[in-house]
């Protein structure tokens, strides 16, 4: 399962060349279109494509409000208006894509990005799945550039939901407790897609990717009071009672009647443990223990 949050989109035009701090096989001349640079697996495609001494274009549809890491130009352009895009695409070898726009609609424009990515000169491109079928990932499978499919399960910073409540009264409550996640890290996700982009022989595949250990809320919850040092009391919900806390926070039907079923019935692909971040990216995968330290203020 992926995050319930927006991938969202950034950019505005200012090219600055990007000392080479990674791998050997890295090219510095090479220019990567990042969509959904503002959204949670975007930031990490960006961070980590700097890293390997990349020249990073973040696309978003208000250049203004754009703020990214010195070194990051930002261009503006919606996917959701190809034509848009043209400018933003020039020069560009990479081009990464999310298959949703803001408002959880499915794009329907990848035949025309495509076109307009085959013209700029694009030799790759990695979609970032957005849980479920979708036309934009369809057209790129079927299109003629090296493309690659990251599948990530649910990622550990859907718990940043619970902060506010953890903040409050020291208490988690969420239905389904026993549940099993193999959740990973959104930095793991981004890494992924950033080799795919870079390096050779990931074109025509599609991973699904994974943190390294299949957890209960149980055990999360344990995890994150052990991370910011001081208990936290679990509350299992009902099914009754969690759709009516969704429904109050905004989300709408067919979303929540998504969420509870992914959550009660868990398919085997979101709670099986898989070795692609390590074999695609050359290092381990890292730990909900990890993500929890990270992020121990947002609980306290």
């Amino acid at each position: 399962m992926t995050n319930k949050t927006s991938h969202a989109q950034n950019t505005h035009a200012q090219s600055t060349h990007v000392q080479s701090t990674a791998a050997e096989n890295t090219d510095t001349q090479n220019i990567h279109l990042v969509a959904g640079a503002t959204g949670t697996v975007g930031r990490e495609v960006v961070r980590e494509l700097l890293e390997r001494g990349q020249r990073v274009r973040a696309l978003t549809r208000d250049a203004s409000k754009a703020s990214f890491p010195e070194g990051v130009e930002a261009v503006q352009g919606d996917l959701r208006e190809p034509a848009s895009l043209k400018a933003a695409l020039e020069g560009a070898t990479g081009l990464h894509l999310i298959t949703f726009s803001g408002a959880y609609e499915p794009l329907e424009t990848g035949p025309e990005i495509l076109a307009l990515a085959r013209e700029a000169g694009v030799r790759r491109v990695t979609v970032l799945h957005g849980g479920g079928a979708s036309p934009l990932e369809d057209a790129v499978r079927a299109g003629e550039l090296d493309w690659t499919v990251v599948k990530p399960v649910e990622f550990m910073g859907n718990s940043l939901e619970w902060a506010e409540s953890v903040r409050a009264d020291s208490t988690v409550r969420a239905p389904f407790t026993d549940r099993l996640s193999a959740l990973v890290h959104e930095g793991d996700i981004g890494a992924v897609i950033a080799v795919a982009l870079v390096e050779d022989g990931h074109a025509g595949q599609e991973y699904v990717v994974t943190g390294p250990q299949a957890l209960t809320v149980v055990e999360k919850v344990a995890t994150l009071a052990e991370a910011r040092g001081s208990d936290i009391a679990l509350v299992e919900l009902t099914e009754e009672q969690a759709a009516a806390g969704m429904r109050a926070e905004g989300h709408e039907e067919g979303l929540i009647a998504w969420l509870l079923d992914v959550y009660k019935n868990t398919p085997p692909e979101g709670r099986t443990v898989l070795d692609t971040v390590p074999r695609v990216t050359g290092r381990p995968a890292r730990t909900y223990a990890d993500w929890a330290r990270e992020h121990a203020p947002s609980f306290r």
